[in-house]
């Protein structure tokens, strides 16, 4: 019998899938969304607001001409990546202690634009652990 065996090295690696808004007004791309998404190949990212439907969408750039874009922080270790929102979400009034949490995302097409990582957010009940 033979056998073809691959060492498991995802030990305390987030298998999350979710993009994840945290208190320190980062917006955070875990490994196993990270690299689904290749967001790697990519610098920089434009954010969006949808202010009656409280949703964030996200378009991964390389474009060096856009003025509004947010560094992609990339780690060195392989844990994914995040962009430092802080601006964004001051200017937007997004509490990050009120909607910080790990969220599904949608794919959108925005014409002119392109696809966006879109996640609808929601207030966080204090009782309730993410």
């Amino acid at each position: 019998m033979e056998f073809n065996f691959k060492k498991f090295e995802g030990r305390n690696v987030r298998q999350e899938d979710r993009i994840t808004l945290t208190k320190s007004h980062s917006i955070g791309f875990p490994q196993k969304f990270y690299n689904d998404n290749n967001i790697k190949s990519f610098k920089s990212a434009v954010l969006f607001w949808d202010d009656a439907n409280k949703a964030i969408g996200v378009l991964f750039t390389n474009d060096e001409s856009e003025k509004n874009k947010f560094s992609i922080i990339h780690s060195k270790e392989g844990y994914g990546g995040s962009v430092v929102a802080r601006s964004f979400l001051r200017f937007n009034n997004i509490d990050p202690k009120i909607y910080h949490g790990r969220y599904e995302w949608e794919k959108h097409n925005q014409e002119g634009v392109g696809d966006l990582f879109v996640i609808k957010l929601r207030e966080v009940k204090e009782s309730v652990k993410n």
